[in-house]
This record gives C-alpha cells, sequence and structure tokens, in this order.
C-alpha cells in the first residue's frame, strides 16, 4: 500500500523540480541538460522519499514484527534504533528507477519538453509579475499609513475638542433622560436592580465619578481569562461611544487632508475608490489617541462640561473654553493637593496622638529589673518564683491559663497563700497577698512587692505580644523579675532602656545529646516524650503505643488544662511511661523526660506546612533530662537527623521587634475624634508602626465586628466595652462558638440572662467543645461580674474535663484509621490518609492522562 504511493509521490517531486528547473531559463534548454545539472537530485529522490514513507506510516509493531521476521532481537529495544534497523532494512527493497522512468516521459519528446518549459515559463512571470504589484501595493499602503499617522497627530487638539463637545453633549442628555439604579456588585445578577430616580449632577464631582453608575444593561465581559456577563457601568457604554464618534470623525478628517496624488496612486494600483477609509488604516493610530482622550475626559469636571454642552461646535471658540477650563483645573488642583496635605498633616497628628504616645516605654523610677535569661529547663522560673514567695505580695504572669494553675497551685501548696485569676475564673483564698493570673489580666495601677513575668520572648507574638510590652515597661512594684530565653534578652535590654538592671544568665546543668541513630516506633522506652503536631496524629501515635502494651500521657492545646494536668501528673507519679505531645510539651512544664523525639520535623501554621524553626526545637528538645533523675537529656529524631541538630545547636537570633495591641488610653484618645470601631481599625490599619515594633492584626476582631456592625449592640455598649468583647480570648474556628458569643451579645443589649451552652458528650470532639463553650459563657459571667453564677459553670466545666480526662483512655483504645477516600479501615501504622489501593487507582489515572507524552 505504501509502496505505489512513495512511487507518485517521487514523480510529483521530480515534476516539481523540473517546472522549478525551467522557469528560470528564457531559452529552453535540452532535457539531457537538465539530467546533467540535477543528476545528483534525481538519484537521492527515490531514497528519501521511501525511507519517510515507511518509517512514518508503518507501526511500530509492524516494524518490530518485520525485523524479527529478518532474525533481529528487538524486546526491549527503544524507538530509535528500531527505526532505524528498520530503515537499513528495506532501504533497498525494490528501487524505484527515476533516470529510466524520467527517459521514458521524456527522452526523443521535444514537443512535450518544450511545451513544459513554456508553461512553467509563463507561470513564473505571472507569478514575478503579482509579486511586483503587491510590492507596489505595500509600499503605497506604508506611504499612506504614514499620511494617516501625521495627519492624525496634526488633528489631535481639534479631535480632542470635538470629542470633548460630543461627551459634554452626551453626559447632559444622560442626566437628563436615564435612570439613576441603586450600587450592587456587578456580578450579582440574581439580584434586580432597584431604581432611585434621576441624577443629580451636583453629585458628581468628576467625570470618572459618574462613568461608576450603572446603565441598566448585561454585558459580556472578559476576566481572569474568562467570559462572564455583569451588570453594565456608563465606564464600557462611554468607551464605545468615543470609539465610534472618533472613528467617524478621524475618518473624515483624514480623507479631507490625504495628498491627492497618494489617493491617485492608490485607487490605480487597487482599482477601488478610497472614500471610505479601511477601519484597520486608522485603526493602530487611533487605539493610543482613544485611550489618551478617554483618560483625560475621565478627570474633567462635570460642571465644566455641562456647560460646554450649551455651546455649538466652533474650533476657536472651544479651544478657548478648553485653556480657561485647564487654567481653573490647575488652580483646583493645587487648592485641593494644599487641602490634602493639611488633612494629611491633621491625620498625622491625630495618629500621633492616638496611638504614638502610647507605645513610649515608661519605667518606675526605683525599680528594681531582674532578668532570668536562659535555656529552656534550667531553673529560671522556680528562681523567680522564690523571689515572689519572699515578698509580702506579689503577682505571677503567665503564657497559659495552665501555667497560671499550676503557680497557684505550687505557691498554695508550698505555704503562701495565692489568688487564681484568668479571663475564665477566679479563685480566692483567704489572706492571700499574692495572685497568678494570664499575662493578659495584668492592671498597671496595681502595686505589688515582686512582679514575675514569665516567656518574655512571647513579646514577638502578633496578636497577644503587646500583653508582655505592657507588662514589660508599666509594671508597678519594687522588683520585676522577667524571664525570658536568650534571644529576647536584647530587646528587653533596649525597653528597659537606663533602669537599674540585674541580669541572671542560665545553662543548663544536664547537657541535651542527640541520638545519631534513627527512631523507630518500637523504641520507645520509660520516660520518652514523643513530639507530634495535630491532636489527630497524638491520638493516633497513642493509641499505637497503647495497643503495643505501653501505658501513655497525652497533652495536646485543645486539651482543657485540667485534664492536661491529670495527663501530666499520671506521668511524674509513674503511672504512665510515655508521652505523646504536641509543641504544647515545649512551655513551662517540667516533668522528668528522659528523651524528646521528633516523630515530625515540620508543623502546620494555620497557612502553610514549614520546616520547624531553630528555636522552637530548642524549647521542645530542652524539656528533655530531669537533675537527679535523667542526668542526661536525650533527643532523638524520625528523619534529617543532621539537619535538626544544626537547627538544635544553631546560634539564637536576636529578637529585634515586639508586638503592639490597642490599650484603653488608646481608645480613651480616640473617642475625642469619633465614636464607632469601623472608623477605629480603618484608623489602626494607616497607623505605621514604630521602628522595632509591629502591629497586631486585629483580624479575629473584625471579623467579629462584621457580625454586629450596624445593629443594636454597637449603638447600645460603650465603645471600649464592645471592644473588651471582641477580644475575648477563644477559638474562633469553632462557628458554634462565634454562634454562642453572637448570642451573647444580643442578650447583654436587650437586657436579658446569658444563653446557656449546649452540653453535648457523645464524643471526645463533643465533649471538648463543650468545654470551651462553657469557658466562653464564664468569660461573658466574669466579665459582667456574675461570680456566683460562675462557680456553678465552673464546677460544670471540671466534670466535663473528668469526663474528656476518661473518654481519651476510651478513645485511644477504641481509635480506628480509615482511607478518606473509600472509608476502609486502616491499620494505625499506615503512614498515609488513603490506601494502597486508592493511591494505585490515582496513580494509574494520573500516568493515564500523561501518556500523549
Amino acid at each position: 500500500m505504501i509502496y505505489p504511493l512513495a512511487i507518485q509521490h517521487t514523480k510529483q517531486k521530480i515534476y516539481d523540480d523540473i517546472d522549478h528547473y525551467l522557469e528560470n531559463k528564457e531559452i529552453t534548454p535540452s532535457f539531457n541538460e537538465y539530467l546533467a545539472d540535477r543528476n545528483h537530485y534525481i538519484e537521492q529522490i527515490w531514497v528519501n522519499v521511501w525511507l519517510n514513507s515507511a518509517t512514518n506510516k508503518v507501526s511500530k509493531s509492524e516494524k518490530k514484527q518485520f525485523l524479527v521476521e529478518k532474525g533481529f532481537e528487538v524486546e526491549g529495544v527503544d524507538r530509535k534504533l528500531i527505526n532505524t534497523l528498520f530503515r537499513n532494512e528495506i532501504r533497498s527493497y525494490q528501487p524505484f528507477q527515476v533516470v529510466d522512468w524520467l527517459n521514458t516521459t521524456f527522452k526523443n519528446q521535444e514537443e512535450k519538453w518544450i511545451e513544459r518549459h513554456g508553461r512553467a515559463r509563463k507561470r513564473f512571470l505571472n507569478r514575478e509579475s503579482e509579486e511586483q504589484l503587491f510590492e507596489q501595493r505595500r509600499q503605497v499602503q506604508d506611504e499612506i499609513d504614514n499620511e494617516i499617522t501625521e495627519i492624525i497627530h496634526e488633528l489631535e487638539e481639534v479631535l480632542f475638542l470635538k470629542t470633548r463637545h460630543y461627551v459634554s453633549v452626551q453626559l447632559k442628555n444622560d442626566f437628563t433622560n436615564k435612570v439613576k439604579y441603586k450600587k450592587i456588585d456587578t456580578f450579582a445578577l440574581e439580584l434586580k436592580l432597584e431604581e432611585e430616580g434621576k441624577f443629580n449632577p451636583a453629585s458628581f464631582t468628576i467625570v470618572a465619578e459618574f462613568l461608576e453608575e450603572l446603565t441598566g444593561d448585561i454585558h459580556k465581559t472578559l476576566h481572569g481569562g474568562r467570559t462572564h456577563f455583569e451588570y453594565e457601568t456608563y465606564y464600557f457604554e462611554y468607551e464605545r461611544l468615543i470609539g465610534e464618534f472618533l472613528f467617524e470623525t478621524t475618518s473624515n478628517l483624514v480623507l479631507e487632508h490625504l495628498p491627492t496624488d497618494l489617493v491617485q496612486k492608490y485607487e490605480e494600483l487597487f482599482e477601488e475608490s478610497i472614500n471610505d477609509l479601511d477601519e484597520d488604516m486608522i485603526e493602530e493610530p487611533l487605539y493610543d489617541l482613544i485611550e489618551n482622550f478617554y483618560s483625560k475626559l475621565q478627570e474633567e469636571y462635570v460642571e465644566d462640561l455641562l456647560k460646554l454642552s450649551e455651546i455649538p461646535f466652533d474650533e476657536e471658540k472651544h479651544r478657548d473654553l478648553l485653556a480657561h477650563d485647564r487654567a481653573a483645573w490647575a488652580k483646583k488642583k493645587i487648592e485641593e493637593l494644599a487641602e490634602l496635605e493639611r488633612k494629611k498633616q491633621e491625620e498625622s497628628r491625630m495618629l500621633e496622638d492616638i496611638f504614638g504616645r502610647e507605645y513610649s516605654p515608661s519605667y518606675g523610677r526605683n525599680i528594681q529589673y531582674v532578668l532570668h535569661i536562659g535555656e529552656t529547663n534550667t531553673g529560671k522560673t522556680h528562681q523567680a518564683l522564690e523571689k515572689m514567695k519572699e515578698a509580702e505580695s506579689g503577682l505571677y504572669l503567665a503564657p497559659l491559663r495552665l501555667l497560671a494553675l499550676e503557680v497557684y497551685d505550687k505557691l498554695n501548696n508550698e505555704g503562701t497563700p495565692c489568688n487564681l485569676k484568668t479571663g475564665e475564673e477566679e479563685k480566692v483564698v483567704q489572706n492571700a497577698q499574692h495572685i497568678s493570673c494570664t499575662v493578659e489580666m495584668f492592671h498597671e495601677k496595681d502595686f505589688y512587692g515582686v512582679i514575675v513575668i514569665d516567656e518574655a520572648q512571647m513579646i514577638t507574638d502578633k496578636d497577644r505580644g503587646f500583653s508582655w510590652y505592657k507588662a514589660i515597661t508599666k509594671a508597678n512594684a519594687n522588683e520585676v523579675h522577667i524571664i525570658g530565653s536568650k534571644n529576647s534578652k536584647s530587646m528587653v535590654l533596649k525597653l528597659l532602656g537606663d533602669a537599674d538592671i540585674v541580669i541572671n544568665e542560665y545553662s543548663r546543668d544536664i547537657p541535651l545529646e542527640v541520638e545519631s541513630k534513627t527512631f523507630k516506633l518500637n523504641d520507645v522506652k520509660k520516660g520518652d516524650a514523643l513530639i507530634c503536631f495535630s491532636r489527630k496524629r497524638v491520638l493516633e501515635n497513642a493509641a499505637r503505643l497503647q495497643r503495643a502494651g505501653h501505658s501513655v500521657s497525652m497533652i495536646y492545646g485543645s486539651m482543657p488544662p485540667e485534664t492536661r494536668q491529670k495527663q501530666v501528673q499520671r506521668f511524674i507519679k509513674g503511672e504512665t511511661k510515655v508521652i505523646v505531645s504536641t509543641d504544647a510539651i515545649g512551655m513551662g512544664l517540667n516533668l522528668p523526660i528522659r528523651r524528646i523525639v521528633f516523630l515530625e520535623n515540620d508543623k502546620f501554621d494555620g497557612t502553610k506546612r514549614r520546616r520547624l524553626t531553630s528555636q522552637e526545637v530548642k524549647q521542645i528538645a530542652g524539656r528533655a533530662g530531669r537533675k537527679g533523675i535523667y542526668n542526661i537529656g536525650k533527643v532523638a529524631f524520625m528523619t534529617d537527623i543532621k539537619l535538626m541538630n544544626e537547627l538544635l545547636e544553631k546560634e539564637d537570633i536576636p529578637v529585634h521587634e515586639f508586638a503592639i495591641a490597642p490599650t484603653t488610653t488608646v481608645f480613651e484618645r480616640f473617642q475625642r475624634y469619633y465614636r464607632d470601631l469601623g472608623t477605629f481599625f480603618e484608623l489602626w490599619e494607616i497607623f505605621k508602626s514604630p521602628k522595632g515594633t509591629k502591629k497586631a492584626t486585629l483580624s479575629e476582631e473584625r471579623e467579629l465586628y462584621e457580625l454586629i456592625r450596624g445593629t443594636d449592640i454597637e449603638a447600645r455598649l460603650p465603645m471600649v466595652d464592645l471592644y473588651g468583647f471582641l477580644h475575648m480570648p477563644f477559638s474562633q474556628k469553632e462557628p458554634e462558638l462565634i454562634q454562642q458569643w453572637q448570642q451573647n451579645m444580643f442578650a447583654i443589649v436587650e437586657g436579658v440572662e446569658l444563653p446557656e451552652p449546649r452540653i453535648k458528650k457523645r464524643t471526645l470532639e463533643d465533649l471538648e467543645l463543650t468545654y470551651k463553650a462553657i469557658g466562653l459563657h464564664l468569660l461573658f459571667l466574669y466579665r459582667l461580674g456574675h461570680r456566683t453564677e460562675a462557680l456553678y459553670w465552673e464546677r460544670l466545666r471540671a466534670e466535663i474535663s473528668d469526663d474528656v480526662h476518661e473518654s481519651l483512655k476510651k478513645e485511644v483504645k477504641t481509635l480506628t484509621k480509615k482511607c478518606k477516600n473509600c472509608g476502609k479501615k486502616l491499620s494505625l501504622e499506615h503512614e498515609f490518609p488513603i490506601c494502597n489501593g486508592c493511591y494505585e487507582s490515582r496513580y494509574r489515572r494520573h500516568s493515564d492522562q500523561h501518556d500523549w507524552y
């Protein structure tokens, strides 16, 4: 099938070669001269055509079969080599004798040869004539294009004057005859447009403002490479109208100004009249003009154009009017810029008055500052608390409610009466002069003998850091003890300036030793703390260990503090041998841990998964070792031991920025200017954070504010009180808690009792959510001063915490893992979220889609 087609193809190529050879000869050459001159081509043409035809049209399987029959071994041989072998084998297959065919066709047939030369020559001359005419036309077209560009450039001013007048008339007509619609999202086609009556020209300063209005029509637009339908604005209508007007006006003016001789030459060569310019002839020079004119017209004052619409077009008169208006614009611009600068300076003074003054440190004159700087697990907090116990009164500021609770228990057990105060609970001990609380509960006007501020490096936290800044710079005491990591030292010293400072630096008595062997889960031993970075992973690994015969304690962030304390106590007392924890273990918990094991080296930080930082590795690894029990703290990793060891040994990078957030004083100053939180959030966004600081995002507060903006809640609550409710520390990732917060806010302004939180106990997740819901309820109760009622809910929350503790035991016993794709039960040791079958199915589909490569 291929062979006869190859012969036909070869013959056609020879005919084409003969015609090409003959067309350049004025006198007919002989057939023998052709054979002599084109001998090399004639000899090669058949082999080339045959090999290419056969190679391209015979399938790979047929080629392999052919080669096998010739005695070749082709299994596993790549396509390129198979093609080479195939071409070699068929090269000599029944060669077509091109010279014999040529002799048969043309030799001794002079008339036929002469006739072919005549036809080839005629085609050549015709083609040459056409090319000459095409070149002449091209040259004339270029001349006309250049001339049109020059004419348009020369007429630019008059074209603008005409367009300006046209737009002024169109604008007046639209104001007079068109309806104004209520503004909505242009893509919201499901919403019917509402009429608002006639346009009021006085409500628009410049044309651009009017162009944002809706015409009432729907049109098709392109957004992000995709076609969409949307409500049309006047911007698109005027863009279209100006384009059409300019095309028509420019066409007429250009025809009037084109040189007569050039028009005549064009009409002779193209054999058509030039009375109507082709759109393509003026499109390119006009495109930039349309864009330029439209941009200028959008900035014109509506008032000026409406006056212009009353004056019939006269070039000289309209030129004078434009010059007059431009002079007026320049004056207005100067006045507007001066007003803008005045407002800018006024705004700058206002921002400085509201915010700037608040973030300059203030220090007590007679305060002794004592810094406790060092690594994790070096006794810093213990030393500071001992000093606090010796004082007549003391205040301990903790980063976590759990740590506040731990210090509260510790001081009372050691004979120092101590009260507890967090946003969610208050415990009063008779005759107590000491308080353990979370850092957010700090009040600068209260005086103490000793104040202890723990985990000072938290000053960099974008949302909570300002609480540490406020405590460090505004503490009111005889002595202020500040506990922090090494990298917080320079920042704290900078904040304290010339104050009286004593620095105590701590080093670990117990060395850390990184194991060179990769950790496997069956290597677990008594005293190990296994670290992973999600609640799910904690439960899965705890279940695996428990089923392997190990007794396990668990710690994760959303676990109630009381439950966490019970889990910790079980480990301390030896009731459990191993802890599985998230990085919640890294702050404040001093446990008899022999070895810290990192089951993972990266974590999800709320935005993406990322590798642990050096400071995070140190904070967690530092929990290994306990003096008198484990005099060497060991650290192990499941992967990347060398890299993780480098992070552990890396020099600490000093903290250079601390976080700032609004204070009561800031709100008091703000209310001299405005009364609504919406404006406050806008000004906070504008306010430039002072050097060495970073603003809290206030993203969670803004999201809550949007839920109650414009409601009775905003209208009836004092602004500072409202912000206090927005700033409540609860998990906004839980929709039920958001709803509960909203319902409580409405209850407050309506003067009714707070709705009770829902109590759900079916699953561990239900219990944990119930614990959080009661915690949020307590935040409201304490803020509203309902302490008696709060006692009941504290008792109920303690019961829920017990239930969580018991549920955890059941959870790890019955925990199962399922393929998230097909639901098939998986082994807890299975590393991935889907089963092997689903993975292979997905992989096959992926491979099939890429076979075309």
